[in-house]
């Protein structure tokens, strides 16, 4: 059965962030008894309380405007395409966020980790895959995980795997999306590649610098690169499309990456 009310809505979204009635009341400076009524159908509550319960429950902005919908509202957030004239200032912004972190990696993906933007460290590390994984739109967790992507370049993949399918499955738990429910179910069912050769000329270990972070160790043409990932969200949005933006960047995890980052540069 499909949940269309709102009052079940806000239920569903309580319940899936694990507080009682009576703890949400006092999020909202509300009472349990009106919590109750709203959800189950006795009371209607106002635009902004829909709002502000939205706000205590955390749920995405995409996920609002389906509330305010279900309570007889009109939409509060935009939806622009990341092509819009609106956005130019945004992709301007963009552009030069990435270049400016050359030569080390840099991309910015959307909330089913379609690829907006990516810069030449980016760039470098696709080398030399097959086309149809290149082919628009980019997936970055495709790209990574697909057996024929980067996953037989990364020599920690259980570990990195591990790690990817855990942080998809965070944002599956808080935000109710059918396309990123796929795209896991995609992924997480690609066979384990066979480990990679050993490096042709190794450059010097991770190990001798203090791990501050899970690294990613991809090879690169004989060299074993090492990052560390740094996922940036925009603060305050009031458009979907900016909400669901993330900029990733790869910090090198040791000097010998830097350096060789640098002198491909």
């Amino acid at each position: 059965m499909t949940t269309t009310s709102v009052g079940a809505l806000l239920r569903t979204w309580r319940e899936r962030r694990g507080i009682s009635q009576l703890e949400l009341a006092g999020r909202a400076d509300s009472s349990s008894r009106h919590i109750s009524f709203v959800e189950t159908g006795r009371s209607r509550p106002s635009e902004e309380m829909v709002l502000r319960l939205a706000d205590r429950l955390d749920v995405p902005m995409r996920e609002r405007n389906a509330l305010l919908l279900a309570a007889g509202y009109a939409p509060r957030y935009a939806h622009t395409p990341m092509d819009a004239p609106e956005l130019e200032v945004l992709r301007d912004g963009l552009e030069r966020l990435l270049t400016g972190y050359e030569p080390y990696p840099a991309l910015v993906v959307d909330g089913t980790y379609t690829v907006v933007a990516a810069n030449r460290g980016v760039a470098m590390l696709l080398d030399g895959l097959p086309e149809h994984l290149l082919a628009p739109p980019l997936n970055a967790m495709r790209l990574t995980l697909h057996p024929r992507g980067l996953a037989p370049r990364i020599h920690n993949l259980a570990e990195w795997r591990g790690h990817l399918l855990e942080q998809m499955e965070r944002q599956i738990a808080l935000a109710r999306s059918e396309p990123l429910r796929a795209l896991y179910e995609e992924v997480s069912a690609y066979p384990p590649p066979p480990a990679p050769d050993p490096p042709r000329a190794p450059v010097e270990p991770a190990a001798a610098v203090p791990c501050i972070a899970l690294p990613l160790r991809i090879e690169h043409e004989g060299h074993l690169l090492s990052f560390v990932s740094s996922i940036s969200t925009f603060n305050t949005p009031m458009d979907v499309t900016v909400a669901e933006l993330a900029v990733e960047t790869l910090l090198p995890a040791d000097p010998a990456t830097a350096k060789y980052l640098h002198a491909r540069a």
